[in-house]
């Protein structure tokens, strides 16, 4: 099942990583952001700006903001985490691509948005694990969670596992799905995307 490029045009994603290169060329530019850890949104790691290349490629017209968590590696701390989900509430973010792994489940922040993560974050999060037999245009479902592909966007000339990839892309590629149908209201995503799900898992 080929799922559409296209993006409901005023969503707002909020990419809870290590920052963005908002001029890198598969990004196209950020809405804002802000830096929980350092002093500014640029990318040291390259992390976050693959996650949003993954995004963009799916949510062309959508606003991506970097919320940055991440400096010099890919570790921070759970209030560093918490603080960055209240500012997605206090900024009306509409969709949460959070590629960030804990060992205990986060406690709820009142008036969260969707949120897109791996699982054992959330409960009522879109929950997605990676597949690497799943093609980067498409999405599977099975027994509550959903599947998606680990690699980001292809970069000419590099062989897909020479680049990043993992299951913090599973969620990057799944947060675009996501906000294809991001005026959905928020209590049908989850029986929409299912129901656009290419189920051959």
């Amino acid at each position: 099942m080929f799922i559409g490029v296209h993006s409901w045009p005023q969503v707002k994603i909020a990419i809870i990583d290590s920052g963005v290169h908002a001029d890198h060329p598969h990004v196209g530019g950020i809405a804002g952001g802000v830096a929980m850890v350092g002093e500014d949104l640029l990318d040291r790691l390259g992390h976050g700006t693959a996650i949003a290349g993954a995004i963009r490629e799916k949510a062309p017209c959508a606003e991506i903001y970097a919320v940055k968590v991440f400096e010099r590696r890919l570790s921070t701390s759970l209030e560093t985490v918490f603080r960055a989900l209240e500012w997605c509430v206090e900024n009306k973010m509409d969709v949460i691509n959070l590629s960030v792994g804990m060992r205990k489940e986060i406690a709820q922040v009142p008036g969260l948005p969707i949120v897109v993560t791996v699982p054992g974050v959330f409960s009522n999060a879109i929950e997605v694990r990676a597949e690497e037999s799943c093609p980067r245009d498409r999405f599977y479902y099975r027994d509550g969670i959903f599947y998606a592909s680990p690699y980001p966007r292809p970069i000419p000339g590099v062989p897909p596992e020479q680049n990043l990839n993992g299951a913090s892309f599973a969620v990057a590629n799944m947060t675009g799905f996501v906000a294809a149908l991001a005026e959905t209201a928020p209590d049908a995503i989850r029986s929409a995307l299912i129901a656009r799900a290419a189920n051959s898992l």
